[in-house]
């Protein structure tokens, strides 16, 4: 097997299409979708298991590279890197620029390689467990994941609701697919498809950064050094000071990749919220926090390999780009479902085996991407900001090719640089953007099935599991600091009656 993976026709397209998935990946608005899409033409000449290792190459690779611009410049250059922008740039901002990207580079690997052991072990199991959830499990599970907005607050709770709310509507603008109206447009055609996500992201991180860079005057140059045999021993310590969490942040994002729908951007926020929340350094979160990068890392890298689980087994997509690749796998004659486990088996390990190879060259190849990327944070700092400014537009004008997407990105900057100035919170706010359809889709579909019965909401027992996790995540906290201040009245008038 390993010797027809060794033939030029397989591997040069494969790294080609590594490198490729790099530079895309590290262009804000450039997400590994449109990595996949562009380069789907061009592997249908190719033998099948070149096109497929071509795919698996970018979307890997675009994934990782999307944490280089976030770290550096504060910009995520795929959704799927919003939620490590958080800390990876605050540490930069210190002098930790190389480790942190490092750090990145290292937990993007080993969780892909999680992810990639579970794919190849548990893939039956895991898949026929996610497609027993009905919408209202989906449901439950979008309300958990916009229930970690209070955790992801690191100064007032209130604060993150109200960005979560925000969030929210800001998602509803559009037309309404279920009810066929139109909501809060205004009548303008160019609010029907909504106010656009990736815009929207590229506005509150990066074009925000750029304004609040030009109101401070005085911003810190990202670290230009970036020496990578310096900086490996100390991303070296910071992976091995955390085994425990970057195993369960990657077997967290494996789980959620292969829930149809959710996503590596999905499974980094509910990472990074479940990380925050059993930290001993909960406080220290968007502040600079070294376990505020591994979480997510760790888990959006898994998570493309756990979309593959439903994809392969059962031929149900897990994400956008599985759902490319299925189309793919269907021209070059290869039919996903429970009879390739049987019919195909040395195609499926040879699948396997290119997707962990996957991993680890993402190591040498996220380097080149590093040092790349040197080069353009070497500039002078109005420069760089100059330059910023113009992926801003670039990346939010490429989505469609559309104007109003760059307003829509003006716009959401101004918001980012209000937020900032008022400690509002920008996770809650995007957690909400991603988890609204989700939330309202499933919701809608749910009650329709039932009847209007609200009841069917809590009554299979998956939906009642993860209603119970979500009381607890939201009520968990305040329970908590009651029976706190319950025994510490308890324990006072003992302590007093005993001194003497």
């Amino acid at each position: 097997m390993w010797h027809e993976l060794a033939r030029p026709e397989i591997w040069v397209p494969w790294l080609l299409g590594m490198a490729f998935g790099i530079l895309v990946g590290s262009t804000p608005g450039l997400t590994a979708t449109m990595a996949v899409a562009i380069l789907l033409p061009v592997t249908f000449h190719l033998p099948a298991m070149a096109g497929l290792a071509v795919i698996l190459g970018v979307s890997f690779t675009a994934i990782f590279a999307g944490d280089i611009p976030a770290t550096l410049l504060r910009i995520p250059g795929t959704p799927a890197s919003a939620a490590a922008t958080l800390d990876a740039y605050e540490l930069q901002r210190q002098g930790h620029g190389a480790p942190v990207l490092l750090t990145n580079l290292f937990c993007s690997a080993i969780g892909g390689l999680v992810g990639v052991g579970l794919l190849a072990l548990l893939a039956p199991q895991l898949a026929r467990w996610a497609l027993r959830f009905s919408s209202f499990e989906y449901f439950w599970l979008g309300v958990f994941g916009l229930s970690l907005s209070a955790v992801l607050t690191p100064g007032q709770a209130w604060k993150g609701m109200a960005a979560a709310a925000l969030g929210v509507l800001a998602s509803t603008v559009g037309w309404d697919e279920v009810a066929a109206v139109e909501r809060y447009t205004w009548g303008r055609t160019e609010l029907f498809g909504g106010l656009g996500f990736i815009p929207a992201m590229i506005g509150l991180f990066g074009l925000a950064e750029v304004f609040r860079s030009a109101s401070h005057r005085l911003a810190r140059r990202p670290d230009a050094r970036l020496e990578i045999r310096s900086a490996s021993s100390r991303a070296l310590r910071t992976v091995l000071a955390h085994p425990r969490l970057i195993l369960q942040s990657s077997l967290l994002g494996t789980l959620i990749g292969a829930l149809p729908g959710a996503g590596a951007d999905v499974a980094a926020w509910v990472s990074y919220g479940l990380a925050k929340r059993l930290s001993r350094r909960a406080q220290q979160f968007g502040q600079g926090c070294w376990e505020g990068v591994v979480a997510p890392t760790s888990a959006n890298n898994a998570a493309v390999a756990g979309a593959w689980i439903p994809a392969l087994v059962f031929g149900i997509p897990g994400d956008a780009v599985t759902a490319i690749v299925v189309g793919a796998m269907l021209m070059y004659n290869i039919r996903p479902g429970p009879n390739l486990f049987h019919e195909n088996i040395h195609q499926l390990h040879l699948l396997l085996a290119i997707a962990f190879l996957t991993q680890l060259f993402l190591i040498p190849a996220g380097m080149i991407g590093i040092l790349g990327f040197r080069l353009f944070i070497r500039l002078p700092h109005s420069l760089v900001m100059s330059a910023v400014v113009v992926f801003c537009v670039v990346g939010a004008y490429a989505i469609e090719q559309k104007w109003f997407h760059v307003m829509v990105m003006f716009g959401f900057g101004l918001l980012g640089l209000w937020f900032d100035r008022h400690q509002v919170p920008v996770a809650p706010f995007i957690l909400g953007m991603i988890l609204q359809p989700i939330l309202e889709l499933n919701l809608r579909q749910g009650l329709i099935k039932s009847d209007g019965r609200f009841q069917a909401a809590w009554e299979r027992p998956e939906s009642l599991v993860l209603m119970i996790l979500t009381l607890a995540m939201i009520l968990g906290p305040a329970m908590w600091h009651v029976v706190r201040r319950i025994v510490a009245g308890i324990a006072r008038p003992r302590t007093s009656e005993s001194s003497p």
